[in-house]
């Protein structure tokens, strides 16, 4: 695909999402409105906004490089993602979290947290906890972007991090949670697409059938790396050797640890009072449920796969040909991939990121706005917004800085770091 065309869909999706963070800001009247959209959003949105904002970069392009490395093992992780992070989430937790949001009349979490129990201290250190603790991830999710903008247009990637950020940074500031769950809702819809059709191009891309491409990947496991089978990897359609070094990374990090951590995400706590009822929010349960299988499962199972097509194209796996886990999946789309789907795969990407992204400026944002400065200088609604907005600005700075210091292969294991400390 030329530049022209490509810089074209770039244009395009970026004035989609200019328009709809535009949306948000107009339909912004009040500080209410800023940090959980006036409790009135639609279940379908907000359940999209969800799912969008659960799915990272770091998911398809960390995680997708995991799988590449581990095989369909991390695919448990897909059935905790659905299951705890979705059906649980929802059911057990969101219904209550709204109730009490509701009854409280907190727009955070630490607000909540604070007020359920009396104590303005636990309001402040927990927005502490999150103002200080989640630039980690956000700075995993940044490189995640950047990383596959700088490999689909070859540029550096100084500049497709500063672009990157600038444009997230305009749409959160401006629109608030309105304008990040308008735009994550575009997002979704263009990430479920790509994940689906990607997962039958790989299909393709092998020539080969579901069974077929499966046994394939399982005669292939005695070309495991010798580097990998000390730690106990024993091919990639089998789990590693239970109790090795490969099997605790695997199931303790990062599929209990992801899996599990999920569900203290104050970015997607905040989603659940955003909704005017628990009716509302237990429609949004399917649509989260098919959202994550889809996406999560796609990837995983791609990575996995990508094995067979690197052994078929380059003579050996996947590891071996591309020594950067964060950098398979990225290499992988662009030789297997028709050139057009390089581009689609770019804005799911792109969305991937800035619908994490976004979720977790504002939700620093108003750490630091609603649940510090406010609760020692209380303001009026229209102070309060322009603080949190401020605190939005200096969260994104923060977490720009900390990813020029972020080593290689580090995207998977970022992530599971904060959902740890989650």
């Amino acid at each position: 695909m030329n530049t022209f065309v490509l810089g074209l869909i770039v244009v395009v999706y970026l004035l989609s999402i200019a328009f709809l963070g535009y949306l948000g800001y107009r339909k912004t009247v009040s500080a209410s409105d800023y940090m959980v959209g006036g409790r009135g959003m639609n279940p379908i949105v907000m359940a999209l906004s969800y799912g969008a904002t659960f799915i990272s970069a770091s998911a398809i392009v960390g995680f997708g490089g995991v799988a590449a490395a581990f095989g369909m093992g991390l695919q448990w992780l897909c059935f905790l993602n659905m299951f705890v992070g979705v059906v649980i989430a929802f059911i057990f937790f969101g219904l209550r979290t709204r109730r009490l949001g509701v009854k409280l009349n907190v727009s955070t979490f630490p607000q909540l947290l604070g007020a359920y129990y009396h104590s303005r201290s636990i309001r402040v250190l927990v927005g502490a906890v999150i103002f200080l603790g989640m630039p980690i991830y956000a700075a995993v999710v940044m490189k995640g972007g950047a990383v596959f903008i700088e490999e689909i247009f070859q540029i550096d990637f100084n500049i497709s991090l500063l672009i990157f950020t600038l444009v997230i940074a305009a749409y959160v500031i401006a629109g608030g949670i309105k304008g990040v769950m308008y735009t994550d809702a575009l997002q979704a819809i263009i990430m479920f697409g790509c994940m689906l059709f990607m997962l039958f191009g790989v299909y393709k891309a092998l020539g080969m059938g579901f069974s077929e491409a499966n046994q394939a990947l399982s005669d292939i496991a005695p070309l495991v790396p010798d580097r990998f089978k000390e730690l106990g990897h024993q091919g990639w359609t089998q789990m590693p050797v239970a109790g090795s070094p490969q099997w605790y990374t695997l199931v303790t990090s990062l599929i209990l640890g992801v899996g599990i951590g999920c569900l203290a995400q104050p970015q997607l706590v905040v989603r659940f009072m955003t909704v005017k009822s628990g009716k509302q929010l237990k429609r949004g349960v399917f649509i989260g449920c098919l959202f994550l299988i889809v996406t999560v499962g796609a990837i995983y199972h791609a990575g996995a796969l990508s094995n067979l097509f690197f052994l078929q194209s380059e003579g050996a796996v996947a590891t071996e040909v591309v020594k950067d886990i964060d950098k398979i999946i990225p290499f992988f789309i662009n030789r297997a991939m028709p050139n057009w789907f390089s581009a689609l795969f770019m804005l799911c990407i792109l969305s991937a990121s800035m619908s994490t992204l976004s979720s977790q400026f504002h939700t620093m944002g108003t750490s630091v706005g609603s649940d510090i400065y406010s609760v020692y200088k209380p303001s009026s609604h229209s102070r309060l917004t322009n603080v949190i907005r401020l605190g939005i600005l200096v969260a994104i700075v923060v977490s720009y800085i900390i990813c020029y210091m972020l080593p290689n292969d580090i995207i998977a294991r970022g992530t599971s770091l904060f959902m740890g400390i989650c």
